[in-house]
């Protein structure tokens, strides 16, 4: 005979509260690999020390105490001993096993999710630290032209207007510069992985895979339970020295473990379903850059057909003029020699990033 322990019924609430905690994951992310590195090892502590207190409960024994009347006729008896449960001590293993894995899922998740959180924002710092080369290019290509044109002004052999042309070029150039420049300030890039994204999802999944069978081994746990109980027990009315010692085995089974489980392995493979579609996960969040990424590719590679075709006019324009002799002639050399300049950055550029796109593509994809 033996009373139940006054902490059963907190015991179980808790233990389900943190098979519902174990589920979930939070939605924060590190500004940086520092930040990030920080970010999972406080969430592992916290998940750790919260699976231990869970661990040490289970393994404990619980003292019991009671007054009891016998069924047999007998007086009443006062009972007093320890209790304890092979399921409990199996469950705490299989506790700190779940929490290892949530750990590891938690760090493969945040990880991936940086990577694809700021993969179009690092590319597009690429390009315009490329696009400050081509700029930077250019305008020393149009010093040294306006320097031509100003021994030119001083042998009278251009006017001023003519001249103004170039620094206008000149103007446009700096504006550009700056705009690129406040544009990557405007960029913030932690550093991230070397390993492709299909290699951050696949870890991902796999450690979602492992989590969710250890929090399946938890909750199975439950169909079945070996409970001993030891102590002794005293006759209390009338009080005599009655003093002995007893022992009981309880073993039990659920009757409806057949049906759970079933719905435990649906549960499973729901929850992978949901994981594939669910907005905001990595899975989900993979996809739609690479979408992103194959849009740009379409528009970078149209954009360049044009600016190539424009580079073909402007060079045929050239080769039609010859040498400038007039100064009719030396105007317009110029303004195809600008625009030539001008058309120069953006053709670099887009020819960039759609080697840059397409790289990235068949590297994480």
């Amino acid at each position: 005979m033996h009373s139940t322990p006054a902490n059963a019924k907190s015991f179980s609430k808790f233990s389900t509260g943190f098979g519902i905690a174990l589920l979930l994951i939070p939605a924060a992310f590190a500004a940086d690999g520092k930040d990030q590195d920080k970010d999972q090892q406080a969430y592992c502590r916290y998940l750790t020390e919260q699976a231990s207190a869970q661990r040490d409960l289970l393994l404990a024994p619980n003292a019991v105490a009671g007054v009891t009347q016998p069924n047999t006729g007998l007086p009443m008896q006062l009972v007093w001993g320890v209790s304890g449960s092979l399921s409990s001590m199996r469950k705490a293993g299989l506790t700190m096993n779940a929490a290892r894995r949530n750990c590891e899922l938690y760090s493969a998740a945040t990880s991936a999710q940086r990577d694809i959180q700021y993969a179009l924002p690092n590319l597009e710092k690429q390009a315009l630290q490329h696009r400050l080369g081509l700029i930077q290019h250019a305008s020393e290509s149009l010093a040294a032209l306006l320097a031509t044109t100003a021994k030119m002004l001083d042998a009278q052999n251009m006017t001023r207007p003519m001249a103004f042309a170039l620094q206008t070029t000149k103007i446009k150039l700096d504006a550009d510069r700056a705009d690129t420049q406040l544009k990557i300030a405007g960029l913030y890039t932690p550093p991230l992985s070397d390993r492709p994204l299909k290699e951050l999802v696949a870890e991902k999944q796999s450690r979602e895979v492992n989590e969710q069978k250890a929090l399946d081994k938890l909750n199975r746990q439950n169909d079945w339970d070996v409970a001993l109980s030891v102590g002794a027990h005293q006759q209390i009315d009338p009080l005599v020295d009655t003093k002995g010692a007893y022992g009981e085995v309880t073993v039990s089974y659920n009757l409806a473990s057949h049906a759970i489980n079933k719905h435990l392995d649906r549960a499973a493979d729901a929850y992978d379903d949901w994981k594939k579609v669910q907005e905001g996960d990595v899975i989900r969040n993979a996809d739609v850059v690479k979408q992103q990424v194959v849009d740009g590719i379409s528009v970078q590679d149209n954009r360049l057909k044009v600016l190539q075709e424009e580079q073909k006019q402007i060079e045929s324009n050239l080769h039609l003029l010859g040498a400038a002799e007039t100064s009719a002639a030396l105007d317009f050399s110029n303004q195809l020699t600008t625009a030539q300049l001008l058309l120069a950055i953006e053709i670099g550029d887009a020819s960039f990033r759609l080697e840059q796109l397409k790289e990235f593509v068949e590297r994480n994809f």
